[in-house]
């Protein structure tokens, strides 16, 4: 046998006798109360390695900024010196390395403290900001001239046809024009 299902006023009361559990309230957001934190450590702390990214090109120079990045500042323990931790792409770790020094003193003074004694040199690949990334514009350059199109083709005529040939076309061509 089906169910009856209660009408309006008989919904009304019975929920008028039962009391029902209230919605709950979503929770703050987190940014809110992680905020006051936030400043906290960061008066303590300093911006570390995002405060040096913003600036890492004023500080280590063109060239090596297209090579290196920096990834966190380590803070020692119980007065000790601290590390900074930068990101090196392949061979150009030796040149970091020669300079380390002068990019440790111009880190402490951009970041005012005197503690940081220590370069760590991390190699791998680094993430260059888009702005940073030179805009390299390649012109094409034209097509051959017939004479020396000729010549090339004179050059070629005893190999087969096939793809072999043909990627010696395109070889020639290229050395010819960069000539």
């Amino acid at each position: 046998m089906p169910r009856r299902l209660p009408t309006a006023e008989e919904a009304a009361q019975i929920l008028g006798r039962h009391r029902t559990k209230p919605m709950r309230r979503p929770p703050p957001p987190a940014g809110r109360s992680l905020a006051p934190l936030i400043k906290q450590l960061d008066e303590r702390f300093g911006k570390g390695s995002a405060g040096l990214a913003a600036r890492w090109r004023e500080i280590v120079g063109e060239t090596l900024a297209r090579h290196t990045e920096p990834v966190r500042v380590v803070k020692g323990r119980a007065g000790m010196a601290s590390t900074l931790e930068i990101r090196v792409a392949g061979p150009a770790a030796a040149i970091v390395q020669h300079q380390a020094p002068e990019i440790l003193s111009r880190v402490s003074m951009m970041l005012g403290d005197q503690t940081l004694t220590k370069l760590r040199i991390v190699q791998g690949p680094i993430k260059a900001p888009v702005a940073a990334r030179p805009q390299v514009r390649t012109r094409r350059k034209g097509p051959l001239d017939a004479a020396t199109e000729a010549e090339l083709a004179e050059g070629l005529a005893e190999a087969e046809d096939g793809p072999l040939k043909a990627a010696l076309l395109r070889l020639g061509r290229e050395v010819l024009r960069n000539r």
